[in-house]
């Protein structure tokens, strides 16, 4: 006999798969105990999460995708706040250069712009996450279509207001 294969077993005796070639008692994992209060804990968590509409609907989603979501809202509140900090330097520059009230005008949209692109960005999080929450489809971004058409409107002012500056 082959001492790699047999083993010292006797091929007529039953195997029994928890023991086989291990330890002699069966390891079976121990039941958890989970206090009586974890329901009545989990929801005045969820009631103490902000805001209760968001958090007040569905189940939690994978951890993942909430920070992506958010992650994603954080990045268009950086995006309006550069926006406004570009209409701040553009207005004060005109302002120290004597330069035409057009560039006031165009820092005003450009602060207005960012603060809505702020604003935005917490409806759009909101939807989301709400969606994600509730197993829902996201949906489709609102403000994109018209955030592109504004910049590009925005451009081709700029480029016809240069144009009737130079000549």
């Amino acid at each position: 006999m082959d001492d790699e294969t047999d083993r010292g077993r006797d091929d007529d005796a039953p195997v029994d798969p928890d023991v086989a070639d291990g330890p002699t008692e069966r390891l079976d994992p121990q039941p958890v105990h989970v206090p009586e209060h974890t329901a009545e804990h989990a929801a005045q968590h969820v009631r103490a999460r902000r805001p209760y509409d968001v958090y007040g609907v569905g189940t939690d989603p994978d951890y993942r995708f909430s920070m992506a979501n958010e992650r994603t809202a954080l990045a268009w509140i950086r995006t309006g706040l550069s926006l406004v900090a570009g209409g701040v330097a553009l207005t004060s520059f005109a302002t120290f250069a004597n330069l035409s009230g057009v560039l006031d005008v165009v820092a005003g949209l450009a602060c207005l712009g960012g603060a809505s692109l702020a604003l935005w960005s917490l409806v759009a999080w909101r939807r989301n996450e709400r969606a994600m929450r509730l197993g829902e489809p996201l949906p489709s971004p609102t403000s994109l279509p018209v955030l592109v058409v504004g910049v590009i409107g925005f451009g081709l002012g700029l480029c016809v207001y240069a144009f009737f500056e130079a000549f």
